[in-house]
């Protein structure tokens, strides 16, 4: 009897050990590798925030503190100054400033894959000037318009002074302009004639020149 179940356990073990067993191999999930932006990715995407939000000028100084640093490259800086030149050309209502920054980019970097849209920018920047400059020297220009061609210039101070000495009331864009520049500002202890402002966000304040009432 004991021959017969000592037969029958290794006939058992036989057929286990002969049996293949199919096991599914365990998958482990990688997480994907992310890359973290870039010191100058970030502050890129605060300008173009900045600009989304209206505040060009503040955009163009983030801009040119961008390309004041040290550790940023070639390339960086190279983009950096390009963008600002566009968006002195455009909203930023600084025409000669776009220019200066587009003979700095062409000198610095005139083999730039964005070289050839650079000269033509400052061509149409120059051209505008030209005509500006014609038209204030012709002296036909009424307060208002004086007003305008100098700010488009960039010549925010001189732009300043015809508003004053003429007491003319900008449009609210130029208000604006000139409260995000610096020219004016909310606070009740200044004098002078006051001017409504809408911010973008639809912020209502009352600006005045911020040298008056010091």
């Amino acid at each position: 009897m004991r021959s017969l179940i000592a037969a029958s356990v290794l006939v058992l073990a036989s057929a286990c050990a002969s049996t293949n067993v199919d096991v599914p191999p365990v998958e482990v999930d990688t997480p994907p590798v992310t890359s973290q932006p870039s010191t100058f990715d970030l502050a890129m995407n605060t300008v173009e925030e900045l600009v989304e939000a209206g505040n060009e000028q503040a955009a163009i100084l983030r801009l040119e503190q961008l390309i004041g640093k040290q550790d940023a490259t070639e390339d960086e800086k190279a983009e950096a100054l390009y963008h600002m030149a566009e968006l002195k050309m455009g909203d930023g209502n600084q025409v000669w400033g776009a220019i200066e920054a587009l003979d700095e980019f062409l000198e610095t970097y005139p083999d730039h894959e964005k070289a050839s849209a650079a000269e033509e920018l400052r061509d149409y920047a120059r051209g505008e000037a030209t005509s500006l400059n014609f038209a204030l020297e012709q002296g036909n220009l009424s307060p208002a318009e004086a007003f305008e061609a100098r700010f488009r210039l960039g010549e925010h101070q001189n732009a300043a002074d015809i508003m004053l000495a003429n007491a003319l009331t900008p449009a609210n864009a130029y208000i604006l302009d000139m409260f995000q520049i610096g020219f004016l500002c909310e606070n009740a202890e200044l004098t002078g004639p006051g001017y409504k402002l809408v911010e973008p966000d639809g912020t209502d304040r009352v600006v005045r020149f911020c040298d008056f009432g010091k």
